[in-house]
């Protein structure tokens, strides 16, 4: 978004020295000022709330409102004539939020197709079929490609492609059986995967079809066998793409990948292609970085499509991944910048910034307090409990809880839940934010709409 002049930050009587003293720091390149308004705890803010208490400054460009405050920001907008955005959920993301937003605008474009293999489609039943195709394509899928099983007989190969080009969908075929390929071409699937010198008799029958081919090198040749095919190819008036073929870790990766380099010499005008399921599929690894450095090599190889399937359970959710790496990674390489500081959706594990408060500034925070609501934060190594009676510090729930004196069991769940998911914070690097999600970058689950708001302490019984 443009940089606005002036900005109106709209927050609640807890929150506002620690919101002055991050803006006083940040030093932005535009004015601020700070609404208070008079509610305590900023989360619990609703829109119409918001346009019926506010008073907007002359000359405010925007209005910024908590994260979590929830309603439709039209309700403040229209009333004062002044844009309305939300803003991060925790405040002291404020700094990283203004830093992404710059030339976020043109944010997002891309140029590598992605086909989402069905593995094994003969055993799938059609309607759960159609349904991960649709799964796929909500993840990102430019395609669906139909996974054939070499040996296994698909006698609805022909209606499941037609199915599935009834229901929109763009349709590849992956088998390099001639019979098979031949039907699901005629069904309307307009990409074949795959052809060589095993079945090259193919493109003869495919002239006019308006279908593609992947061409891959022969069984156990090098690019040298490309050549006839592609010929072949050609002749038919056939588009193709090449496929020099990923070879997994182990097995020739890295030569795999200096075969690809010299694919794109070779053929400096072809169109490329590359199944990277090859190494997300058969490395013991999360494939959410895995997916970002190979999607990176496409883009800088210039591939014009992947394959890719989500099989293995840690490669559950790479049509996605492949999705937002492939934005990343041509945002990044089209202006000669670092895939850094624009998207964060592929940072599932660690976080990548770990926000705390020191505790200087916790116990300010308690100063202010009047009830008796626990408030719980969490910093790299310790979790702080505190309200307007007790401030604790430590690393181990149990010692924490303990000190707590809970009586109420669902208070004491409530408590429960929340010391443990800052404990994880802890463990995995991440930053804590009471009764909010933990960020699992594209995973992250939607906020809790009944989140409880700090739950109050009921009182103890008198003792005796």
């Amino acid at each position: 978004m443009d940089q606005p002049r002036r900005i109106l930050f709209v927050t609640g009587k807890l929150a506002e020295p620690a919101l002055r003293r991050m803006l006083a720091e940040l030093a932005p390149a535009f004015a601020w000022e700070v609404a208070v308004l008079k509610i305590t705890v900023a989360a619990l803010l609703t829109t119409p709330w918001i346009a019926r208490y506010l008073t907007v400054p002359e000359g405010t460009d925007l209005i910024m409102i908590p994260g979590l405050c929830e309603g439709d920001t039209a309700e403040i907008s229209g009333k004062f004539g002044v844009p309305v955005t939300r803003g991060p959920k925790d405040l002291r993301e404020i700094p990283r939020f203004f830093g992404q937003t710059v030339g976020a605008a043109e944010y997002g474009s891309y140029r590598i197709e992605i086909l989402a293999e069905i593995n094994n489609a003969p055993k799938w039943p059609r309607a759960a079929l159609l349904r991960e195709a649709g799964r796929f394509r909500d993840s990102g899928a430019d395609v669906i490609d139909v996974g054939c099983t070499p040996g296994r007989p698909f006698p609805g190969l022909g209606e499941t492609v037609r199915e599935l080009r009834s229901g929109g969908f763009r349709v590849s075929i992956d088998s390099l059986d001639q019979a098979e390929i031949l039907t699901a071409v005629e069904a309307g699937a307009e990409i074949v995967l795959s052809v060589n010198g095993s079945n090259r008799g193919v493109l003869a029958d495919l002239r006019g079809s308006g279908a593609s081919v992947v061409v891959i090198p022969d069984s156990g040749g090098g690019l040298d066998t490309l050549d006839p095919t592609l010929a072949a190819a050609d002749r038919a008036g056939i588009r193709f793409l090449i496929d020099p073929i990923v070879e997994p870790i182990g097995f020739g990766f890295f030569a795999s990948l200096e075969r690809y380099g010299a694919a794109r010499r070779r053929y400096p005008d072809a169109p490329l292609f590359m199944g990277v399921g090859n190494i997300t599929e058969l490395t013991s690894a999360d494939s959410t970085g895995v997916n970002a450095l190979l999607i990176a090599i496409c883009e800088e190889l210039g591939v014009d499509a992947v394959l890719t399937t989500e099989v293995i359970p840690w490669a559950r959710g790479a049509v996605r991944e492949i999705d937002i790496a492939r934005r990343l990674m041509h945002h990044a390489i089209s202006r000669g910048s670092l895939p850094k500081g624009v998207d964060d959706r592929l940072v599932t594990v660690k976080d990548p910034v770990v926000l705390t408060y020191s505790e200087e500034e916790l116990r300010e925070v308690q100063r202010q307090i009047t009830d008796s609501n626990y408030r719980i934060f969490s910093d790299r190594e310790t979790i702080t409990v505190f309200n307007r009676e007790q401030f604790i510090r430590g690393s181990e729930i149990q010692e924490i809880f303990d000190q707590l004196g809970v009586l109420d069991p669902s208070h004491a769940f409530y408590l429960g839940k929340e010391l443990a998911k800052a404990r994880l914070a802890i463990a995995l690097g991440k930053t804590y934010r009471q009764e909010g999600q933990l960020a699992w970058g594209y995973l992250t689950p939607p906020e809790d709409p009944k989140r409880e708001h700090f739950r109050p302490s009921p009182k103890r019984p008198p003792d005796g």
